[in-house]
Formats: structure tokens, C-alpha cells, sequence
């Protein structure tokens, strides 16, 4: 895993501070009972965190087992089955708003709730510790709200991001700022790499604002209102199909945005091929769409300015390839 930056920052004091915040007396770190929520490997990260820090976790929410596969088996989610492994009391409601859940959930008299990639929740579910709930968001708000943000900000070409953590409220990823870190998006990454290094830097954000909460010294800021704000929506497979008439620079942004996963696609004769690595070529003189191949070792395609190399692909239905070793058993130009 690379090593992530080191730049942090504490947004500065404004005037109103959180009501639930100074109304509570807080209680010692260890005696926090905290209840968490996420699902997927990126939440996991921030579990482990906790739990190294011998905080009390007194509850682990996650997504229902769900059945994967051509077996139809029920998988767990990496989070389950991190808590599970250590001794935690896992919930997986099909309903948040269910008074049956909500029973249950009160029943474990939570102080502090965390939220890592977990769906959005009911204000009755949010608003129930006395501390309050904050969220891990991979943006530094208020720029790239939504589902999507490491995503995104690759595909823009931005050359930098970060975390953030702030507590929930009703708007999405709108709520009071905690604490920020900035992290560098390098010229080479993409969703792969870049995820794996906010997924710790996250990690450590999380136990930094537990902490801070604690310590009383938290003032929660507002985001700030940005001209030019930027989203994260949720992608979808007609969302990552590659146009070709945009530059070469973009073109090659959107596939490492979209690389490994869900993954930029086009249709080239009869095939789909999804496209996980490209070289941006922004001199080349070609037209939108144009492939040129010597069946051996190289692809390219042109684009509205420029061409790309393709560097990895794969068939629909097939493995996924480098250029060199696709060639070998494929060939695009008679």
C-alpha cells in the first residue's frame, strides 16, 4: 500500500458551535460507546482503526448477506466479516426506519455513531446518540458530494483530494466539517491506486475526530459555499462508455477515473471491450474513433485531439489482457 501524505489541516473555529456537543459532559475515550456503519473493504479500514485503538464498539451495522455468484451463496460484507472475526455485535436491518431495528439500535445506548460507506440514513437513526453521527466522505467538501467522489476527481484531472469528516445531517454530505486531510492525485494513478491510500488516510482521520470529539476541542465548521462546485453522482454502465471525440487528455483521465472498477467501455466492429489502461498521445493527427493496430504490440485510437494508446483492455467475455497479449489471439485490423 503506498505511503499517504502526511499534509493535514483543522478547519478554524466559527461562532456557533454543536448544541449536542455543549450540552453532553463527555465521558473518557475508552468509555465512548460508539456504533458503527459500513459495508464495503474502504469502511474496513476505519473499523480496524477503531478497534486497534481499544475503542468501545458497541455495535457494527452493515448490509444484509446477500446471494453472489452462479451458486446463488450468501456472501457477507467485508465488514461483517471483520467484526465478526473480532467479537463485535453485528445488525444487518433490511429497514432502517423499522421500529423493530430502532429498538434495537437505542438499546445499545450509543454516545457516537460513525458512518464509512453505509447508505444514507433516516434522521431517526442519525440524530439518536447524544453526541451526534459524523461520516468518512473521500472529498474534501464541499466539493465532490455524492456517491462517487475518488471516481470523479480523477475524471476531472484534478491533482489533489482528500477526507473529510463531518457530522450528518439532512441534506447528503452537506453537514458540519470535523477535520480535513489532503491527499495528491499522482499523474499515473487511478481508482485502484488512489482508493487504497485515502482508504488509510481515512482510517487514521476517523480515530483523529473520535478523539477530538472527545478531547472537547471540536468546533465544527460549515462548508463553505464554492462557486464552482463539482459532484460526485453515481456511475452507471452508460455513464462510463468512452466518447471519442473528447481530447486525448480526457479520454485517458475518464478510463484511470473509471479504473479497475466499474471500469470505461467502447464498441469497436461487433465487440465491447472495457479499457483499464491507456497512454495519452495528445500530438497524434487522427480522427474520433480512428483504431490503428499492428496486430502485435501496439493499439491506438484517435480522439477529438490526439489519440491514446491502449495499454490493458478486455473483451467482453474474456479475460482481461495487456495490449501485447490480447494481440497475440486477436486481431483488430485484416
Amino acid at each position: 500500500m503506498a505511503q499517504a501524505s502526511t499534509c493535514e489541516f483543522i478547519l478554524q473555529p466559527f461562532v456557533a458551535t454543536n448544541y449536542k456537543l455543549a450540552l453532553q459532559p463527555m465521558k473518557e475515550l475508552k468509555d465512548l460507546r460508539i456504533v458503527f456503519m459500513g459495508t464495503p473493504e474502504f469502511a474496513v479500514a476505519s473499523l480496524e482503526a477503531l478497534v486497534n485503538e481499544g475503542l468501545n464498539i458497541v455495535g457494527v451495522i452493515t448490509a444484509p448477506d446477500k446471494p453472489q455468484g452462479r451458486g446463488r451463496q450468501l456472501a457477507v460484507s467485508p465488514v461483517k466479516e471483520f467484526a465478526v472475526a473480532h467479537g463485535l455485535h453485528v445488525l444487518q436491518p433490511t429497514n432502517l426506519k423499522s421500529d423493530e431495528f430502532l429498538k434495537e439500535l437505542e438499546s445499545l445506548k450509543a454516545d457516537l455513531q460513525i458512518v464509512v460507506a453505509f447508505r444514507m440514513l433516516p434522521e431517526a437513526v442519525w440524530n439518536m446518540p447524544p453526541i451526534g453521527t459524523f461520516n468518512l466522505h473521500a472529498s474534501l467538501l464541499p466539493q465532490y458530494r455524492g456517491a462517487a467522489p475518488i471516481n470523479w476527481a480523477i475524471i476531472n484531472g484534478e491533482t489533489e483530494t482528500g477526507v473529510t469528516t463531518f457530522f450528518l445531517q439532512h441534506e447528503i454530505d452537506t453537514g458540519n466539517i470535523l477535520l480535513q486531510e489532503k491527499e495528491p492525485i499522482h499523474p499515473n494513478d487511478n481508482v485502484g491506486s488512489l482508493y487504497e491510500r485515502l482508504m488509510a488516510k481515512g482510517a487514521g482521520l476517523v480515530v483523529k475526530t473520535v478523539k477530538l470529539i472527545q478531547s472537547e476541542k471540536v468546533v465544527p465548521q460549515p462548508q463553505l459555499q464554492v462557486e464552482n462546485m463539482k459532484f460526485a453522482p453515481k456511475l452507471y454502465k452508460e455513464t462510463c462508455e468512452i466518447n471519442w471525440e473528447w481530447s486525448a487528455a480526457t479520454v485517458h483521465n475518464f478510463v484511470r477515473g473509471l479504473s479497475p472498477y466499474p471500469a470505461a467501455w467502447s464498441v469497436f466492429g461487433d465487440n465491447q471491450f472495457k479499457v483499464f489502461e491507456t497512454e495519452s498521445e495528445p500530438d497524434k493527427k487522427m480522427k474520433p474513433g480512428q483504431l490503428q493496430s499492428d496486430n502485435k504490440t501496439f493499439i491506438r485510437i484517435g480522439c477529438g485531439n490526439g489519440a491514446v494508446l491502449i495499454k490493458e483492455l478486455q473483451m467482453q467475455g474474456k479475460k482481461r489482457m495487456k495490449t501485447e497479449e490480447f494481440l497475440k489471439g486477436n486481431k483488430l485490423i485484416n
